[in-house]
């Protein structure tokens, strides 16, 4: 076995120069490895190939699908087409068998959004009552009312009337409390072995819907740059110090949302005379919003304000009555929560 060997070996190592020789005589080199690879050699007249592979074939101990595999990947390349439907066809079959049902609208069109489904649309309640306040009684109200009023100050010089650009930094703002809320909620349940009367939900549903007033707003507000750069500084400050307030006293943090929300109504009601004034184009809904809330397919810009403008008044009740019950000296699953309130 081993004088064959040798004899193969010294046979290719000759082979090897005949072919080196006579591709030098047609101004051609071509230099190849018989040990580890195999390798093919063209050449412009003889098209001869070198004799190492069948040789390395002879060595290996792997099956010949194996020797193959790097010609076949040099196939699958001169081929993406191929490739790119095989691709495809993965995307559409999940490995985990998870797949979206087909979901339609009532009038049995397909549904068009991922972000949120037709069994979490509404129709905004615009008889609530837009006017209600919590007068300060305490040092805690009186701290909370001068610390939004505070806070004011800036959004409005810098601002002044472009409220469409106002309500997009509102909103970035006024979804951070519930899911703060709802987090701290849920981790004192997952500590203390307790329900928490729904609490948890009901604080999370309204950063989800803070958040959609946000989707919608993007797509009336294109946000500048540097109104960018203010949502991540404003957000960054606000996400944090939200969290300490709130693990030191939760009665604070939300008497403080609760009149957030009442400037956020007062913001509204202004966008809303501007419109009706003309100051602003009055101009169509976005489709987010005529499926979130179920308007009107004619819907306009007027009709997506008053139903955001009645969520606020909403998430105004529900986190001054969230203070009221800690005021009281009793905890938020004591209370029933206000699930599906908007």
């Amino acid at each position: 076995m081993n004088r064959f060997l040798v004899k193969s070996v010294m046979q290719s190592l000759i082979n090897g120069r005949s072919y080196c020789g006579s591709s030098i005589s047609n101004g051609h080199v071509y230099m190849a490895a018989v040990v580890g690879r195999s390798v093919q050699l063209n050449g412009q007249q003889n098209g001869m190939a070198f004799g190492g592979f069948e040789w390395r074939r002879m060595m290996s101990s792997a099956p010949a699908s194996m020797e193959k595999a790097p010609f076949e990947k040099e196939d699958k390349k001169e081929n993406p087409v191929t490739e790119d439907k095989k691709g495809k066809e993965v995307l559409a079959s999940s490995y985990w068998g998870i797949s979206r049902p087909k979901i339609t609208r009532e009038d049995g069109t397909d549904w068009p959004w991922n972000c949120f489904m037709p069994w979490e649309t509404y129709k905004a309640d615009l008889s609530i009552d837009l006017k209600k306040h919590h007068k300060p009684k305490n040092f805690t109200d009186k701290f909370a009312y001068r610390t939004v009023k505070l806070l004011r100050i800036p959004t409005d010089l810098f601002f002044q009337r472009r409220y469409g650009c106002r309500a997009m930094m509102l909103e970035t703002v006024a979804a951070v409390p519930g899911m703060v809320g709802g987090m701290l909620l849920h981790l004192r349940s997952l500590r203390k072995f307790q329900q928490s009367g729904g609490w948890i939900k009901a604080l999370l549903e309204e950063a989800e819907n803070e958040r959609m007033h946000l989707m919608t707003m993007v797509e009336l507000v294109k946000p500048k740059w540097y109104e960018r750069l203010l949502v991540l500084t404003v957000q960054g400050v606000f996400f944090n110090a939200f969290f300490v307030l709130y693990v030191l006293s939760p009665k604070l943090a939300h008497r403080i949302v609760g009149y957030l929300e009442e400037e956020a109504i007062h913001s509204y009601t202004e966008y809303l005379r501007d419109i009706e004034s003309g100051a602003i184009k009055n101009v169509p809904a976005p489709a987010i919003a005529i499926d979130y809330w179920k308007l009107p397919k004619d819907a306009t810009l007027k009709d997506v304000i008053t139903v955001i403008r009645a969520d606020e008044a909403h998430h105004r009740d529900v986190n001054h009555f969230a203070s009221d019950i800690h005021f009281q000296g009793k905890e938020l699953r004591e209370a029933p929560a206000p699930l599906g309130y908007h």
